[in-house]
């Protein structure tokens, strides 16, 4: 099975230029303040120059309003929108209806029902993204990129409409284990790629997505 990648997080156009030429099919733009990965729409609009044709352009929001949304739009060609809060089904087509763009909903999971709670959005988005539910014991816990693992077997054998990804605490070293376990065809890694909160490795990227390619 081939398998693709999404590098998430990237604030840099080091970061980027490695994550493309390394094959990424995909590379998030983080649009979250509270998030240590948090870039500015016009550094956003820098880096989305360094991609080509063929790599999806993903904008990770969390619970935004649509203000936020138009104003990054308006500077970043993004291709798909990642919602990575709390939104509804009903605030997830809203989005997808009023930008004109395809969504992905994060689903955050740590039990099985977590997991079943992806069918009150699967007919209502382009995509789904499966991330580790944060413990409630995490202080200072992001809505994602925490290097979190969740039991990968919860997701195997499931069958949604929509294609999927699978993230939390994905390593170059433990993605092979993860992708024979959930069945996943996409993986997404931002903190397993970094040499501390916020600053991405460029030979870590090299490495997870070398890994990925021999799946």
């Amino acid at each position: 099975m081939t398998v693709a990648a999404k590098i998430c997080g990237i604030n840099d156009a080091v970061a980027m230029q490695t994550a493309v030429a390394a094959g990424a099919a995909y590379v998030g733009l983080v649009f979250y303040p509270q998030s240590p990965r948090s870039i500015t729409p016009g550094t956003a609009a820098k880096l989305a120059t360094l991609v080509p044709e063929g790599v999806t352009k993903v904008g990770l929001f969390v619970d935004p309003d649509n203000a936020l949304i138009a104003r990054v739009l308006q500077e970043v060609p993004l291709d798909l929108l990642q919602l990575h809060g709390n939104e509804t089904p009903e605030r997830c087509t809203d989005i997808r209806n009023r930008f004109d763009k395809p969504v992905m909903k994060v689903i955050k999971v740590a039990s099985l029902e977590d997991v079943n709670g992806a069918n009150n959005y699967c007919d209502l988005v382009d995509w789904l993204m499966f991330d580790a539910k944060p413990p409630e014991s995490m202080t200072n816990a992001l809505p994602g990129g925490n290097a979190v693992q969740f039991d990968w077997t919860l997701l195997a054998g499931w069958s949604w409409p929509v294609p999927w990804m699978l993230a939390g605490g994905l390593v170059a070293d433990n993605v092979a284990e993860a992708v024979s376990r959930s069945g996943t065809a996409v993986v997404d890694v931002s903190s397993g790629v970094e040499s501390a909160p916020g600053k991405k490795d460029p030979a870590e990227i090299k490495q997870f997505l070398d890994a990925v390619a021999e799946l």
